[in-house]
């Protein structure tokens, strides 16, 4: 081969090589884009969720609302009073899963809005206040329980003995308590291979990464970041939305590769919605908001 030849090859190399970094290295957020104020009529928003169409829905707690914001843009009360719902998550069957946690409780709602109490204690015991919420493609589902003492509570001090992650069977017959060793379990999401899921011990900090098994029970517990998380979400590229200060986004390998700053006191949770799932919602304090990215959210 030539010498010019071989040069030719490798600079044609050279620029492939670098347009495909570029490709890659492009960045979470889409070109452009800016962070947008959707509307700031709540007093405190958590729990995004989407729908098979893509409507996201979310909660103003303290105001003891669901709300609906479909693809048009209107925004709407799906179920108000609602148990002042926290987490939420839509499962297979297009019911939305809440954590209650007015009287401790884990709920599913109907698209038309009936309620049924999933969960209601564990072992003869109340729970501590179910935060946070992931239902898997098999419809089982994990929840976290938390301790967070609310002002409108008439309760006596915390049964369980410590702060846990719960499993929930497909059929909602059986909960089995899965962690026994976290400080303050909050933020909970898994990948749609249900290969991993990803726990957020906001007290301690961190973020641990688990596998999960078909009967719910986990192994593997790695550290995934040092960064502990209110909400959480995923997009199909594996990168994980934690919350807080912000939004920070990690890689699955554990590389905080983006922060979205957020004009709030508290960033409390995050979901990709609309038509193609690539907006992400951000619940921040008494503001909805949210930002175009070149990702697409893993749920749905």
């Amino acid at each position: 081969m030539k010498r010019s030849t071989a040069l030719l090859i490798l600079s044609l190399l050279a620029l492939s090589l670098n347009g495909a970094r570029a490709a890659s290295d492009g960045g979470i957020l889409a070109a452009g884009a800016r962070l947008e104020k959707v509307s700031s009529e709540f007093e405190f928003t958590e729990g995004p969720a989407v729908d098979a169409k893509g409507n996201l829905y979310f909660t103003d707690q303290p105001n003891d609302r669901i709300l609906r914001l479909d693809l048009s843009g209107t925004l709407t009360n799906f179920l108000k009073p609602a148990g002042r719902a926290n987490g939420m998550y839509f499962d297979r069957h297009g019911n939305l899963i809440a954590c209650a946690d007015e009287k401790n409780e884990l709920w599913s709602i109907t698209p038309q809005g009936k309620v049924t109490v999933l969960v209601k204690d564990y072992n003869g015991k109340l729970l501590n206040g179910p935060n946070d919420v992931w239902v898997r493609p098999d419809n089982a589902l994990y929840f976290t329980d938390p301790l967070y003492k609310r002002p409108y509570w008439n309760r006596g001090p915390g049964e369980q003995g410590g702060e846990h992650v719960y499993f929930v069977t497909a059929d909602r017959r059986h909960v089995t308590r899965v962690t026994e060793d976290l400080k303050q379990p909050n933020g909970i999401i898994g990948t749609p291979d249900s290969k991993r899921l990803y726990v957020s011990d906001i007290g301690a900090g961190r973020t641990y990464s688990y596998t999960p098994h078909p009967d719910g029970h986990l192994s593997d517990k790695s550290l995934f970041c040092a960064i502990g998380s209110d909400g959480m979400t995923i997009d199909r590229k594996g990168n994980v939305y934690l919350t807080g200060k912000g939004v920070w986004v990690v890689s699955p390998e554990g590389k905080t590769i983006e922060h979205i700053e957020v004009p709030e006191p508290w960033t409390a949770n995050v979901a990709f919605a609309g038509r193609d799932r690539s907006t992400l919602f951000i619940t921040a304090s008494k503001s909805l908001y949210k930002i175009q990215t070149r990702m697409k959210g893993a749920t749905k």
